[in-house]
């Protein structure tokens, strides 16, 4: 049972959660490039541990509630703030939690932060994240069904009376923050020694964590075959100061990162004392059945020089990740420049870079659009993409005849899901009735209005018929969460709907074959449009077109923006999926000034339902789930490793000039490439030789020379590896990247009487023309690179499959503004750059 006393508000700012630490650096190396250390590790294989409950306990493991489980955790070095992928066996099939009970047979997962004093081979439990959730049998304390006596002895110190008669005793194990600060439920009298209750303090409701920002899954359940799975989000100080994990250690002139104690604690189907599970997993009884597994983390910070000279790079999100594993293996070279990446609408990086002198080095996915001679060189440094995330848990419909491995695999997650052009336009226009706000009229909306994604024909011909069987609800199914803002990745989804017959002949405003059609407000036939005008496929942003609002009583107005907010960026989205934050609209707060509508709970594990558009390295990065995207060949393919090379081998020019590649999904290569991912994106470095002075000519040149180097296109998670997410670039791209190096080091020559528009022994639009990044056109200002024809190559992968401390859980109507606004703020380049700027996500920091 819940504690009775009284609950002491004490919501203190998460601090550096939610701030802006600084921008991702790289430093400038020589321009021959740094050697590093080589490393054969893939993403997290090298680190990955097994354990299991005999490991943990050989003397007392057959009374565990699970004696068999063996617990896999794909990664424990290395880490950062991302997630991780747990895998069991052994358990037993679970009952979900029911009213006032937490469930039967299932596994609880949290952080610690310090070694048992008592035995440093387990962790302190006074040291752990639990209790955030605050839900029956996930609570740090609770009144025992036990005499005060018969209180396990290492419960006893955290144990006490109450002053209530007809109460039981009340237990309450106290937390201790990194920095020694505590909170304790119970107290001693010093002079005395008696023990009280301190009806101030809610141990489960504190100034480190909350249901806001705790990382503990509370309840995750095993099948009828005692197997399960889930991605888990591993926190670093910068998410959760208290448990000060990955904060800088420097000992014998070594800097590492303060290790963490992951902790799977297996629970049966009662407590002692109980029926029911409903006590807190800390106390003794359940405690002592704990696995865990230390965890080492990369160290927070910048390891690079203080002082040294500053590099900018602007433009591209999705190359941030890999920025960011790159820049720590450079920086710390003699003469060393540090970069720093503000990410940005890349249009506007690249135009800065090309009108601009000694402008940020822009990273672009697209050419510089402007009309006229484009001076800028094109060097790939990346191979990546933009995917759908999913977390999607089963809900068997309970009012449907369902075969038994349907309701058996109750509340496990979706791993598999199939969209294609035309379920990804319905998402993305709020044309599903959950994604319009509650209340609202929606009579402007024709044909078959369906709720969710879930419950559409369509989707569900293109899926496994288990989805048939669900009933799945709410808003967060209903369309996709999307970042704020221009980017090429907006510009490159709409893109890939406009090239499809069906989502354009959708969009257009005609019924799909089973009758529901798109909210007329993003219609592309103007005539069906209200505004009059047409919606436009050529755009790099997602709109919240729809101007529907409604205001229900005595609360305040709630638009589109207010009922599905944007998120920050691409990496907040799938942080957000593993979390299972749906951005999810809560209640009014009349008390609150002024007024507002608070957050929305996240999801927990086994009740997720939410979809949102994010990249690959960032999807990778938080291990969640991924749609598989139906391509030009009429194949769904996942955003494997295999799958982005294949785009690439089928990639052809973006534009007339020939000199930047794309994926063009109605091309002739793209409608052979079967085993192509249709979002698959390249990215450029590109500069103007002739607009930058020699130190950021050389500078540039480095930076280009070191990302696109055997060294930064090696896989792994070591420092100056390639994280997951992005694949290799092929050797023919190397070469050409290693060309714009050298033309960008050079500086402006005396451009060619008529320069190639496209690369020599290719034909405009033809596959596979090597990205050149040579200027085109009168003042190019510099010569043409001559390369090979790229083509894939490498290992494909296996698809991945299973997400910045949440903001204060509010929504208001300013959710509207951008928060790119903030990056007005870095006065290095504002005179260059135009439109709406963001500054480097938390997400993509240590």
């Amino acid at each position: 049972m819940q504690s009775a006393r009284t609950t002491r508000s004490t919501w203190i700012a998460s601090g550096t959660s939610g701030l802006l630490t600084g921008a991702i650096v790289f430093a400038a190396i020589a321009f021959s490039g740094v050697a590093v250390e080589a490393s054969s590790a893939r993403a997290n294989d090298s680190s990955a541990v097994t354990v299991t409950a005999k490991d943990e306990d050989p003397d007392g493991y057959q009374d565990a509630p699970f004696p068999d489980l063996a617990v896999t955790i794909s990664q424990t070095e290395h880490l950062v703030a991302q997630g991780i992928q747990i895998d069991w066996t052994g358990g037993e099939k679970s009952v979900a939690p029911g009213s006032g009970n937490g469930g039967t047979n299932f596994l609880q997962i949290f952080m610690c932060w310090r070694d048992d004093p008592a035995d440093a081979t387990r962790p302190d439990r006074t040291t752990c994240q639990y209790g955030g959730a605050n839900t029956p049998g996930a609570t740090r304390d609770a009144y025992r069904n036990l005499k005060l006596a018969d209180i396990p002895e290492a419960d006893q110190p955290y144990s006490a009376l109450t002053a209530v008669p007809f109460l039981p005793p009340y237990t309450g194990i106290p937390f201790e923050a990194r920095d020694g600060t505590r909170v304790d439920g119970v107290v001693t009298d010093a002079g005395t020694g008696a023990k009280s209750i301190d009806p101030n303090v809610n141990l489960n409701v504190n100034q480190f964590f909350t249901s806001y920002t705790t990382n503990e899954i509370p309840w995750v359940g095993s099948g009828d075959d005692g197997k399960g799975s889930v991605s888990f989000e591993v926190q670093t100080a910068a998410q959760s100061p208290a448990l000060g994990c990955g904060e800088a250690v420097t000992e014998g002139g070594a800097t590492t990162g303060a290790s963490c104690w992951l902790v799977i604690l297996p629970r049966g189907e009662a407590d002692n004392g109980s029926s029911t599970i409903t006590q807190s997993g800390l106390f003794e009884d359940s405690w002592k059945h704990a696995l865990s597994v230390k965890l080492r983390f990369e160290p927070l910070g910048s390891r690079c020089p203080v002082g040294a000279s500053e590099r900018q790079l602007a433009g591209s999100e999705l190359a941030a990740l890999a920025v960011n594993s790159w820049q720590p293996a450079v920086c710390s070279q003699a003469g060393a420049s540090v970069y720093s990446l503000l990410t940005m609408p890349e249009s506007d990086a690249a135009v800065a870079a090309a009108t601009t002198v000694d402008a940020p080095l822009a990273l672009t996915s697209y050419p510089l659009s402007l009309e006229g001679a484009d001076p800028l060189q094109y060097a790939p440094i990346a191979l990546t993409g933009v995917s759908v995330s999913v977390a999607i848990d089963r809900r068997p419909d309970p009012f449907k005849e369902l075969p038994d491995e349907y309701l058996d695999a109750a509340h496990s997650a979706f791993t598999n899901v199939n969209l294609t052009p035309r379920l990804l336009a319905k998402l993305l226009t709020s044309s599903y009735r959950s994604a319009l706000p509650t209340g609202a009229d929606t009579g402007y909306l024709t044909g078959v209005i369906r709720d969710n994604i879930t419950k559409d024909p369509d989707f569900l011909e293109v899926n496994d018929e288990e989805w048939a069987a669900q009933d799945l609800n709410g808003p967060a199914i209903a369309d996709v969460i999307v970042p704020q803002g221009r980017s090429d990745a907006a510009r490159a989804v709409w893109a890939y709907i406009a090239a499809d017959a069906d989502a354009r002949d959708f969009m257009a405003g005609n019924a799909d074959p089973w009758g529901m059609t798109v909210n007329p407000y993003y219609a592309t036939d103007a005539s069906k449009n209200p505004t009059g005008s047409a919606f436009s496929f050529d755009r790099d942003d997602f709109p919240k077109a729809d101007p529907i609002e409604v205001s229900p009583t005595n609360t305040g107005p709630i638009n589109l923006v207010t009922w599905r907010p944007f998120a920050n960026d691409l990496g907040t989205v799938a942080y957000l999926t593993l979390r299972g934050d749906g951005q999810v609209l809560g209640g009014w707060d009349s008390n609150s000034f002024p007024p507002k509508y608070t957050k929305g709970a996240r999801m927990l594990a086994g009740n997720r339902a939410l979809l949102g558009l994010t990249s690959t390295s960032a999807a990778a990065r938080y291990q969640v789930v991924t749609a598989s995207l139906q391509n030009s060949a009429d194949r769904f393919v996942a955003p494997t490793e295999g799958g982005m090379l294949a785009a690439a081998e089928a990639m052809t020019s973006v534009d007339e000039r020939g000199r930047v590649l794309g994926f063009v999904a109605d091309s002739a290569t793209a409608r052979t490439a079967s085993e192509a991912y249709p979002l698959t994106l390249p990215v450029y470095a590109a500069a103007n030789p002739a607009a930058i002075s020699e130190p950021l000519r050389a500078a540039y040149a480095a930076f280009i020379t070191y990302a696109a180097s055997e060294d930064g296109q090696t896989p792994g998670v070591d420092v100056g590896r390639l994280p997951e997410g992005y694949a290799s670039i092929p050797p023919a791209w190397a070469q050409a990247a290693a060309a714009a190096a050298a033309a960008i080091a050079a500086g402006p020559t005396t451009p060619p009487t008529s320069a190639p528009s496209t690369v020599p022994g290719t034909t405009g639009g033809s596959a596979n023309p090597a990205p050149t990044g040579t200027g085109s056109g009168a003042g190019a200002g510099a010569a043409p690179a001559t390369v090979q024809q790229p083509a894939a190559s490498g290992t494909p992968s296996a698809a991945l499959t299973g997400g910045t401390t949440p903001d204060d859980p509010a929504v208001t109507a300013g959710a509207a503004l951008p928060l790119s606004i903030l990056a007005g703020s870095v006065g290095a380049i504002a005179s260059a750059i135009v439109s709406r700027r963001r500054p480097i996500r938390a997400w993509a920091r240590r």
